[in-house]
């Protein structure tokens, strides 16, 4: 007798998204599975730097810089600013930088921030409760303790 639960994979099943949404997402990871386009996401989380700048603080050339930058812009990451000869760069949106923060909780940089509020006091549009609340329409819930307000 197979170990199936069909009530389960039903639901299971019912509960998926297309194929594409999935591709995606793993787009995502990818991109931020790189060590230095995870280190421009977190500088970026902080404030807005040029090229110029972001390849000095990661210690690479501004071109390999540029690449990194261009595969985050195609991705929704990041956006550009331009501002004569010099082009600035922030997150594209507040989910990056949950994203971001979240891995960064998950690894123990900052322990105990989510808990306490400071893992989100630099990334707009994400506040953390104090008590467990339920999500009202139009926001996202992450265990009852963050809560990310959708565009």
């Amino acid at each position: 007798m197979p170990c199936v639960h069909p009530e389960r994979v039903a639901h299971a099943r019912a509960g998926l998204a297309e194929e594409s949404v999935y591709r995606g997402v793993a787009d995502i990871f990818g991109a931020l599975a790189d060590p230095t386009r995870a280190k421009l996401i977190h500088l970026l989380l902080h404030q807005e730097l040029c090229t110029c700048d972001l390849a000095s603080v990661v210690g690479v050339s501004e071109s390999a810089i540029s690449q990194h930058l261009r595969l985050l812009r195609a991705l929704r990451l990041v956006k550009a600013r331009r501002a004569g000869k010099f082009v600035y760069y922030t997150l594209d949106d507040a989910h990056v930088g949950l994203l971001m923060q979240l891995g960064l909780t998950h690894q123990g940089h900052g322990a105990g921030a989510l808990e306490t509020g400071q893992a989100h006091a630099s990334v707009p549009g994400v506040a953390v409760a104090g008590a467990p609340t339920e999500a009202r329409e139009g926001e996202v819930s992450w265990a009852n303790r963050t809560t990310m307000r959708m565009p």
